[in-house]
């Protein structure tokens, strides 16, 4: 599939993208086959359970791939420029400067040893001709456009003197200082109280509309997800297996999957008594992924062709892609699905 959305002129669109990485027990296919299209000021949010290739794909665009992992195949384009025969000069001109990511834990991702003002400003002279005092002016700036109270006197802390949510709003500052057109957020609220989850998404859709950023969000957070995005596509054993806009997916999902993750997440007024659906059994281990369709294991409505042939993502209605051989007539083959 090569188009997944009808857009013209993408901020970036990634096509048939593999990242594989080669073990001493076999080749481990991360990402295998992801595609995308993402417009100026749009938010599209990758989801799915941990091991289905989401961060992976990021860090493929990122170019940040770690040996033994390769990316085999595909293209990345950025406003048409394919990132994959850039060469690491030009990707680090790209990284940072043009797309910036946030990572999952700030207390791992932020230097203890160094002082939050001087790893902001390491971005903005890596990229910018500036001099030391105008990027700390612009750092101040950053951290207060950030939400950070005390500005003057937080460029000089360090990373432990700060909770775990002015972290996390050091790392948007850091992602930021360049005035990115594409921004990853990768996890921005794991760990943070649901209080502060809140104040940090509506500090970056701030940000988005204030910069006009593009944003891929991955997250497991499906109440997120209905806030904040335009877009979702679900991943599972490093394939998307649905992908429409964010109000359709909510009332209409089509796969078996994405409708077991929905029906997983607990809803208002739901009586105590009851118990979330549960999809039975784990993502499967990408050395070792089933024959024909990946979910099949795991599928209430499995049947014999679902062991032995593979479903192709396909336009299944207007707008709303997805791969599951039972979906007809725009219908899904879960009874109930459509909300």
């Amino acid at each position: 599939m090569t188009d997944v959305m009808d857009q013209t002129s993408p901020q970036i669109e990634v096509r048939n993208l593999k990242t594989y990485f080669y073990t001493e027990d076999g080749v481990v296919r991360a990402v295998d086959g992801l595609s995308y299209r993402l417009a100026k000021g749009e938010t599209l949010a990758l989801v799915g359970e941990s091991g289905c290739g989401k961060s992976v794909s990021a860090l493929s665009v990122m170019r940040l791939i770690a040996s033994p992992g390769k990316i085999v195949e595909g293209e990345i384009l950025l406003d048409g420029l394919d990132l994959l025969q850039c060469s690491e000069t030009e990707m680090r001109e790209v990284r940072g400067n043009r797309i910036s990511m946030i990572f999952q834990e700030p207390m791992t991702s932020l230097n203890p040893v160094f002082t939050i003002g001087n790893q902001i400003m390491e971005a903005i002279r890596v990229h910018q001709d500036v001099s030391r005092k105008e990027a700390r002016d612009r750092t101040i700036a950053m951290i207060r456009r950030v939400k950070i109270s005390a500005a003057e006197t937080r460029v000089d802390e360090y990373p432990h003197q700060m909770s775990g949510g002015m972290r996390q709003r050091v790392m948007i500052a850091m992602a930021l200082a360049c005035n990115p057109e594409v921004l990853i957020a990768d996890e921005p609220t794991t760990a943070l109280d649901v209080t502060i989850q809140a104040q940090i998404m509506e500090l970056l859709a701030e940000l988005q509309s204030e910069f006009q950023m593009s944003i891929l969000l991955i997250t497991h957070n499906l109440g997120l997800v209905a806030e904040v995005s335009d877009q979702v596509a679900v991943m599972y054993a490093s394939k998307v297996v649905e992908h429409t806009s964010t109000a359709e997916l909510f009332a209409s999902p089509l796969h078996p999957y994405t409708h077991g993750l929905l029906t997983s997440v607990p809803t208002l007024g739901m009586p105590r008594e009851q118990k979330l659906n549960v999809i039975p059994g784990q993502v499967p281990n990408p050395l070792h992924f089933p024959t024909g369709c990946r979910f099949h294991p795991r599928c209430p409505v499995a049947e014999q062709r679902c062991k032995q042939e593979e479903p192709l993502l396909r336009e299944v209605k207007p707008g709303h892609w997805a791969a599951c051989h039972f979906i007809e007539n725009g219908k899904s083959p879960i009874k109930g699905a459509d909300r």
